[in-house]
Parts: structure tokens; C-alpha cells; sequence
């Protein structure tokens, strides 16, 4: 059932309650008093409580979700994509391939030199150092290298990981149920992360392979189209998902850790820096908050997939043939610390791009932007309703808002 038939079929509930209707034939009812109180019968030969009373039980217990749900039905009306249909997982696809590929694209430079920083620490020590090394032995052209695995890569990766996230969000807060939303919700963007996390990664894998590579090597080709053909000729389609454990030991952890801190940083900040609710604020507004909660979410998620960014490069570059021999030669010190700083500085920007473009494009097209799951409760409890259609209309209400 659609969002208009929902809010007819509320009004029409509302309507009848109002008319003094039985509630098992809804055939018209006549007043008549007994024993000094008012009853109401009808043609099934049912008794029942006044309206007055109905009225006020349906008032105390159900009044705030029917008005939720027909908010939510009159604002499904307008114009526009429709919240979790297939249009918007699309629309949130394309906009985690634009703000993933381009932004990747933008910070190529500082990933050319974190790349080699983790595969030859000891000529690449520090941030300045290391670009003026790249500038002067590779030239500018050196320091774009693998700029196109980059734009495909991560733009696919973009695509999955946006979409399928919030497909698989609204899956599991349907699978809770709307009255464990809130309570649950971390485990929600935990289990919605990873899940499009794991799918994502299969479409980056190939794009990274060839990404490293010319990266710490820059003969080994000149770009993707004559990159792919040699590392499938050198390792076949192991070659090419030889990373995909270490690349999920990287990118899990931190697509968790982003998504559920990016969310809570922005609950964090509407209740207890702004005092005010997301609607409240102008679109100006919710993308600053945008912004600055993609950059605290980044951070934090950098910190925690740093060792198995280091193992991921270890192992692309054969420096080392196995996960074991990758970090015993790296150490754990080294895991921890090695090429950190410049993975800060160049993470906690990209996510920020990439949350502010994302949020931004969800804008034009007349979404809401990120964060919250106050639409994931209205809209399951909406399909509840829809569903409780199906029953005897003298139940309507009641199962509805059950």
C-alpha cells in the first residue's frame, strides 16, 4: 500500500471513530442510557463503551505515532526520489561514486608518497622530504601516478559502500523492529558498515592491485590499461585479489569505526553543541555538521586501520610473501606508527570531501542529509501499518500502532 492509500485509510479510521461506529460490523450505532451511564449499540447486537471513551483511550496511547505516520505519509507525497526505494539506493550509489572517485582522485599525490613511505621507510622519512624525493626522481608526473585506480577503484568502492550501507541500515532496523531502533543502533551501523564494506572491497581489489604497484614501482607500467594485463599475466585472478584478506583487515575496521563514529558525531552534535533537531536547522547548517563529523569519523578510523594499511602495501609490493612475514618485518611499532602521520593528513580530508560531496549531492537531488535513523523508525512503522491493512478494518488502528 502507498503513502497516500496509508493516510486516507488513517483518516478514514479517525473519521468513523468519530461517527460513533461499532467496532466489529461499523454498521451506525444508536445512544441509549443504562444504569445512569451512556452505551452504544448497533445492528450486530454488540455492546459497547461510549465514543468518549474510546476517544480517550485512542487518544492516551496511539495519538503521537498516527501522527507520525501520517506526517510521514504526507511528506512521502512530494515531488522527488522516495526514501528507501530502489531510486534512492541508486541515487546514493551515484553519489558515493562521485564523492568517493573524485576526492580520492584529488589527494593522489599524498597516497604516492604514503605508499612509499610503508615499502622504503628509510628513504622516505618524512612528509616534506619524501615529496621533494618524488619531485625530484619522478618528476610531476610521478607524483599522479596510479590517479586512475584511483578514480575507478574507489569510485566502485564509493558505490557499494554508500549504497549497500544504507540498504543494508534500513534491512536491519526493519529486522529489529522500529521499538529497538534506538536502542540497538550501534550494532545497526556496525553490522550495515561491514556488510557493505565486504562487498565493496570485491570491486576495489583488482582497481588496488594495479594502483600499488605503479605507485612503488613506476616501470612497471604506465597506467591501468597495460597494468591489469600484467599483473593477470604474473599472478592470473589471485594476482589480482592476492590483498582482498589484508585489504578487509584495513578497510572493515575502519568503515565500522567511520560510519558508526560519523553517526554518533553528528547525534553528538545537534543535542549537545546546536540544542536543536536536524530538521530545525538550515542545509547550510547540517552540512557543517556534515563536515565536521566526517573529519573527527576519519581520524578515529585511520587510527585503527593503520597496521593493516602497512601489511596491505608489504604485500603488493613482494616485500614480504606472506601476512605472518609482512608483520614480523614491519614490527608492531611499525604498524602502529609507520606512515600514520601522512595517512592523518590524508585520510581525515578525504572523508570529509567525501561525506560533504555526498551529503551535498543528496541535497540537490532533494534528499535528507546523513545521519540519524529517525526516518528508518517512521518509515518501518509505517510499513506496520500498511501491513495491518490486510486485517479486519475494525482493528486498523490498534495493529498499526501496536
Amino acid at each position: 500500500m502507498d503513502s497516500m492509500k496509508l493516510l486516507v485509510s488513517l483518516e478514514r479510521d479517525w473519521a468513523e471513530l468519530q461517527t460513533e461506529r461499532c467496532w466489529d460490523c461499523w454498521a451506525g450505532s444508536t445512544d441509549r442510557i443504562s444504569r445512569g451511564r451512556r452505551l452504544t449499540s448497533c445492528g450486530c447486537g454488540q455492546r459497547r463503551r461510549s465514543f468518549k471513551t474510546q476517544e480517550r483511550r485512542l487518544h492516551l496511547k496511539h495519538r503521537s505515532r498516527l501522527e507520525l505516520l501520517m506526517a510521514m505519509a504526507v511528506e512521502a507525497q512530494q515531488d522527488g526520489i522516495k526514501l528507501f526505494t530502489s531510486r534512492y539506493y541508486a541515487a546514493c550509489a551515484a553519489g558515493g561514486l562521485l564523492s568517493a572517485g573524485a576526492s580520492h582522485v584529488l589527494i593522489t599525490p599524498l597516497d604516492v608518497l604514503k605508499v612509499n613511505m610503508q615499502v622504503n621507510p628509510g628513504r622516505y622519512q618524512s612528509v616534506v622530504g619524501g615529496l621533494r624525493l618524488l619531485l625530484r626522481e619522478h618528476g610531476l608526473s610521478g607524483l599522479w601516478k596510479g590517479w586512475g585506480g584511483k578514480l575507478y577503484g574507489y569510485g566502485f568502492q564509493g558505490a557499494c559502500k554508500f549504497g549497500f550501507y544504507e540498504y543494508f541500515k534500513k534491512s536491519y532496523c526493519d529486522a529489529i523492529g522500529p521499538s529497538y531502533v534506538s536502542q540497538y543502533k550501534t550494532l545497526i551501523y556496525l553490522a550495515g558498515s561491514a556488510s557493505a564494506q565486504i562487498i565493496a572491497d570485491v570491486a576495489l581489489c583488482p582497481f588496488e592491485a594495479v594502483k600499488v604497484k605503479l605507485q612503488a614501482q613506476p616501470h612497471f607500467a604506465r597506467g591501468l590499461m597495460d597494468g591489469f594485463p600484467r599483473v593477470y599475466s604474473t599472478g592470473g585472478i589471485y594476482g589480482l585479489y592476492r590483498g582482498l584478506l589484508p585489504l578487509w583487515g584495513r578497510n572493515l575496521p575502519f568503515s565500522m569505526i567511520m560510519f558508526s563514529s560519523f553517526e554518533h558525531s553528528v547525534d553528538f552534535l545537534y543535542q549537545h553543541v546546536l540544542h536543536m533537531q536536524k530538521s530545525d536547522c538550515s542545509k547550510g547548517t547540517q552540512l557543517g555538521m556534515t563536515c565536521i563529523a566526517g573529519y573527527m569519523a576519519g581520524t578515529i578510523g585511520c587510527i585503527v586501520s593503520n597496521p593493516a594499511d602497512n601489511v596491505v602495501s608489504s604485500l603488493y609490493n613482494n616485500r614480504s610473501q606472506s601476512l605472518w612475514q609482512a608483520v614480523k618485518s614491519i614490527g608492531f611499532p611499525g604498524l602502529l606508527t609507520r606512515s600514520l602521520p601522512v595517512r592523518i593528513m590524508l585520510v581525515g580530508p578525504l572523508v570529509t570531501m567525501q561525506w560533504f560531496a555526498y551529503d551535498s549531492i543528496k541535497v540537490l537531488i532533494g534528499l535528507p542529509t546523513s545521519g540519524g535513523v529517525e526516518h528508518h523508525i517512521a518509515s518501518s512503522a509505517n510499513e506496520k501499518c500498511s501491513c495491518s491493512e490486510r486485517e479486519d478494518a475494525s482493528n486498523t488502528v490498534e495493529i498499526a500502532m501496536a
